[in-house]
């Protein structure tokens, strides 16, 4: 049976290149659910992930009419922004992402987050209490050594080529065959 890998893509610079965490994805084993935040629609070719994955990209709740999406066997959040760590730390769950994001932890599916915000953003109080809230319950967040180093306010276009796509899966079990 396959595993399910949810991707949450949120609304950053490297949101565009998803696709290159699927495919790594992919190759891993896994079978690769995305969802984008609404504000991510945007940043992403919506056909093009769902030509790469067979699967729709969902971006709201289903209605009672539509089927359910299988359960996810680990989550990843790439590229993350600071309001979204803010808010699946702060428990939020006002868009389907952050309703993915809630259950989560409660429901023992792995979660990795990597962040895409500048050092400005990754300074402030919040979000370093955000990210030990998070690491607290378990949740993989991928900042600071060894993980995604924040960049400079303003160069945000510069860090979208050495954003590390690979590191998201590094610390998921690959699926078993």
């Amino acid at each position: 049976m396959s595993r399910v890998l949810y991707v949450i893509v949120c609304a950053a610079g490297p949101a565009a290149r998803v696709g290159t965490l699927v495919a790594l994805a992919q190759d891993a084993g896994w079978v690769v659910q995305i969802v984008a935040t609404p504000a991510a629609l945007g940043f992403v070719d919506v056909a093009a992930l769902e030509e790469q994955t067979g699967r729709p990209v969902r971006s709201r709740y289903r209605t009672p009419q539509e089927p359910k999406p299988p359960r996810a066997d680990a989550v990843v959040v790439a590229p993350a922004t600071y309001n979204t760590v803010n808010k699946f730390a702060h428990g939020a769950a006002d868009t389907y992402a952050l309703g993915v994001l809630a259950e989560a932890p409660g429901l023992g599916i792995p979660v990795v987050v990597l962040p895409f915000v500048s050092t400005a953003l990754a300074g402030r109080a919040v979000f370093r209490r955000s990210v030990e809230e998070l690491r607290a319950e378990g949740v993989h967040v991928l900042i600071g050594p060894g993980g995604f180093e924040p960049h400079p306010p303003s160069a945000g276009d510069e860090a979208v080529e050495a954003y590390p796509w690979p590191l998201a899966l590094s610390v998921l079990r690959p699926p078993v065959a």
